[in-house]
Order: C-alpha cells, then sequence, then structure tokens
C-alpha cells in the first residue's frame, strides 16, 4: 500500500510528512513551498498529497496516480 503525504503546519513553517511518520521529509517557510515538495514525492510514488489548514485539518487532497479509471460513478 502506497503512502500518502501530508503538509502540515510545525511551529510557524510546514512540514511534508509521510502518512504514518512522525518525522518530516522536508521543513520549508511557506506552505506552497512545502507542497511542491510533496507534489514531487507524491508523483514519483503515485501517491497523494493531503493539506492541512493552520488548525491541522485537511482542507485539500491532489492525486498523483492512484485514481481508478474509469472513475466509479
Amino acid at each position: 500500500m502506497k503512502k500518502n503525504y501530508h503538509v502540515v503546519p510545525r511551529g510557524s513553517k510546514w512540514a511534508v510528512v509521510k502518512g504514518g511518520f512522525q518525522r518530516a521529509s522536508s521543513l520549508e517557510e511557506m506552505q506552497n513551498e512545502a507542497f511542491g515538495v510533496a507534489r514531487g514525492l507524491a508523483t514519483k510514488s503515485k501517491s497523494e498529497v493531503l493539506i492541512h489548514g493552520k488548525d491541522g485539518k485537511i482542507r485539500g487532497k491532489h492525486s498523483y496516480g492512484n485514481d481508478p479509471y474509469p472513475p466509479k460513478g
């Protein structure tokens, strides 16, 4: 099973964390920079990026090769 990548707040910075892990793969100043790193990792592993807001709640989700085709429904 492929792990997703999460962009989460870490103090005043933004961390890229692989699902199921605590340690950050990357720590960036800006959320969009962290998203760029996460997007590259997710593209290579054909997984998803979940973007969290400052409150920790998921506010966006992007898939890179993990979608079923044709889509259901």
